[in-house]
């Protein structure tokens, strides 16, 4: 979290109680460590896609050898309020012991908002905003199918509210799952295009929590450590998967970027593709991916000195902070291109929109995070320099 101040003493907190079970093959012990959890009936929540890959058919068989499961499968990208209530619904009634989510964040913000119903009444929308919540959701183990979302490791569900066309938060230390399985394979069956937006989305994770306002020393660590390990595996596991050491690093890097902005926050990259995904239905890896550079250009007069040290970490030796920071954007830049990132143009928006787009982006709760302070007119410009 951010440095606390109490009785005159500065301090900080660092919260992370998911156990984490990291290597290629580790989805072989998924049978234990629902036993070791005490359960017998499970929901697994997922979507179609993960369904129609194969991915899941070898851990549902498993599963049903020692437990009685029951599949979720409605979940979209962004998953709507609409969804999650259903959910809720189904899982009063299953009364399982424990909820598994399988996929990418769609599927893992899904199933930690399905296990907050479990055990409160009511729909989604009346949990908006920090431990809004009565009871202690259901424990939930999850199983993450990309490189970039880091929910596994977080205390954050977002959902999209279908009423207001917005992306609300959901948050609370009890919505941690209980364990994370990380299995580096799961990425041999991954397409193309989503390892180039869930991977850009786990570097912006990354170079947000290293540069917001709430940024801790401990944050930090695993910022730096994820951004050198992601820029250093993202391009090689785009055109070949079946790298193991470059699976490995991508996954390790994802889930440290998680931990990272976990216990910091996000910026203004997420301020404005939240504020988009819930708009425009756009999955929020593509929004981030279209943003980061942007806005690392927008935040450059404060960060200068951060983007110079991550330039360095990568092997930069100019000595100029300024020249230093500006190629580290430009490399960035070029990443997104060999990754095939669509522009922001690409999504054909009005401009008559960029005002309504600003607006909601200011409100976005991590938008006071931003290491440079963001106004309307702020994310005006970003939006305008987007589309160049």
């Amino acid at each position: 979290m951010i440095p606390v101040a109490g009785d005159g003493v500065i301090y900080m907190q660092f919260h992370m109680p998911t156990k984490i079970i990291f290597g290629c093959g580790v989805l072989t012990q998924l049978n234990s460590v629902v036993k070791d959890m005490n359960a017998s009936t499970l929901l697994l929540v997922t979507d179609r896609g993960i369904l129609a890959s194969g991915i899941a058919d070898p851990i549902i068989s498993h599963l049903n050898t020692s437990f009685h499961v029951e599949v979720f499968d409605a979940v979209e990208p962004n998953p709507k309020s609409t969804t999650i209530n259903t959910g809720g619904e189904i899982v009063r009634s299953l009364q399982p012991d424990l909820i598994i989510g399988l996929g990418g964040g769609s599927s893992l913000d899904a199933a930690k908002a399905i296990a907050l119903l479990a055990t409160n009444a009511g729909p989604i929308e009346d949990y908006e905003g920090r431990q809004k919540y009565r009871n202690r959701p259901l424990p939930m183990i999850a199983i993450p199918t990309t490189c970039g979302t880091g929910s596994e490791v977080t205390w954050v569900s977002v959902i999209t509210d279908v009423r207001r066309h917005f992306k609300m938060s959901i948050k609370g230390p009890e919505m941690f799952p209980g364990v994370a399985l990380l299995d580096p394979d799961v990425l041999l069956s991954l397409p193309q295009p989503l390892i180039a937006s869930t991977g850009m989305d786990a570097l912006t994770h990354a170079i947000e929590a290293y540069t917001v306002i709430p940024r801790t020393s401990i944050t930090d660590v695993l910022a730096l450590r994820a951004i050198a390990l992601i820029l250093g595996s993202l391009l090689t596991v785009y055109k070949n998967p079946h790298q193991k050491e470059g699976r490995e690093s991508m996954m390790l890097g994802s889930t440290l970027a998680g931990m990272a902005f976990g216990n910091s926050d996000v910026g203004a990259v997420h301020c404005i593709a939240e504020t988009i995904g819930g708009l425009y239905d756009v999955p929020h890896g593509v929004a981030n991916s279209m943003f980061l550079p942007v806005v690392m250009e927008y935040n450059l007069p404060v960060s200068e000195e951060r983007y110079a040290y991550i330039a360095r970490l990568l092997g930069n030796t100019d000595d100029d902070n300024t020249a230093a920071a500006k190629a580290l954007i430009q490399k960035i830049r070029s990443l997104s291109r060999e990754l095939h990132i669509p522009p922001f143009s690409s999504l054909a928006i009005s401009e008559d929109d960029f005002p309504e787009i600003a607006r909601r982006s200011v409100q976005n709760n991590s938008n006071d995070s931003n290491p440079r302070k963001v106004d309307t007119q702020g994310y005006m410009e970003i939006l305008r320099s987007a589309t160049r």
